[in-house]
């Protein structure tokens, strides 16, 4: 679980998360911790069948209906299966996510990842290139010259896969087709952040656009790269709980603790009664930092 580790261990998620949902997290094939290495005879997967894969997870545990939880890639892969599956799908929270066919400049340079990963591996320049993708400049650019936890763990995790199984999954997403047209189709309520350091920020921000404006919200992170789930997991938890309260989930009472030390802001789960405004986009990030929210403009 390297990408929601972050935001799944914060003391507060516990109330908000744990405590109320039963979390399955699914892996793309060969990417669970101590997999072997997906033999070649095994046909390459494409997008679609990753999307309907998550389908066959569920129908194994018997699910009929979740909320999804995705970042760049996975976010891609879920919001694909939120088409293709309407009614299995309550609501997505996405993180980065991306809904173009790769550019011209994104599928050159996944070439060259592809090319690292054979001939090299998980190796040096290959995690540097990554951990560009995942995190900003200034939590991999440490002042004091020592690095970030964070970094250190991702680092290692990196090394623990398994090089062949990544290019399998690389090659899918470098091949996967634009959805901006099924976007605004889509029908489940829609939560979406992204970290203005991403790579994907300016794609987040176009999805976002796509997106019917009654049932998707926006969270932009300031300082923050793509994995805002571990760089800034606390700025996601209130447009969560809020995101949540649109389908009438509340957090227990006795549960509620306070979300930082710096803020002010009492929980929204205090009171009985939410303003219908507080859950628009423009309201979900209101007088919190580091977070900060777009609204549509009209022309």
């Amino acid at each position: 679980m390297s990408c929601f580790q972050g935001l799944f261990v914060c003391p507060d998620s516990a109330s908000l998360l744990l405590q109320n949902f039963c979390i399955y997290h699914i892996d793309a094939p060969g990417h669970e911790l101590g997999a072997a290495v997906v033999s070649s005879d095994v046909p390459l997967l494409s997008v679609d069948d990753l999307a309907d894969q998550v389908a066959e997870v569920l129908d194994f545990f018997g699910l009929k209906e979740v909320f999804c939880l995705g970042v760049t890639a996975g976010a891609y892969i879920l919001t694909l299966f939120a088409m293709k599956y309407k009614e299995r799908v309550l609501g997505l929270i996405l993180v980065s996510p991306i809904c173009k066919a790769p550019s011209w400049t994104e599928w050159l340079y996944n070439k060259v990842l592809l090319n690292l990963l054979y001939f090299y591996g998980m190796r040096g320049l290959l995690k540097e290139c990554l951990l560009h993708r995942y995190f900003s400049k200034e939590l991999r650019c440490s002042k004091h010259g020592a690095e970030s936890d964070i970094i250190h763990t991702c680092r290692r995790l990196l090394g623990d896969r398994q090089s062949l199984n990544v290019m399998r999954f690389l090659q899918a997403i470098n091949e996967r087709q634009d959805l901006t047209e099924e976007l605004k189709k889509l029908q489940c309520k829609t939560l979406i952040f992204v970290g203005d350091c991403s790579p994907f920020h300016a794609e987040s921000l176009y999805m976002n656009a796509m997106i019917d404006k009654k049932i998707c919200a926006l969270v932009e992170v300031q300082s923050c790269g793509s994995l805002v789930t571990e760089e800034h997991p606390y700025a996601m938890l209130i447009p969560i709980e809020f995101f949540l309260m649109g389908f009438g989930l509340y957090r227990q009472p006795s549960f509620v603790t306070s979300l930082s030390n710096e803020s002010s802001l009492a929980s929204p789960s205090r009171y009985s009664c939410i303003a219908p405004e507080l859950l628009s986009p423009e309201g979900l990030g209101i007088k919190l930092k580091p977070i900060k929210t777009r609204a549509a403009i009209e022309t």
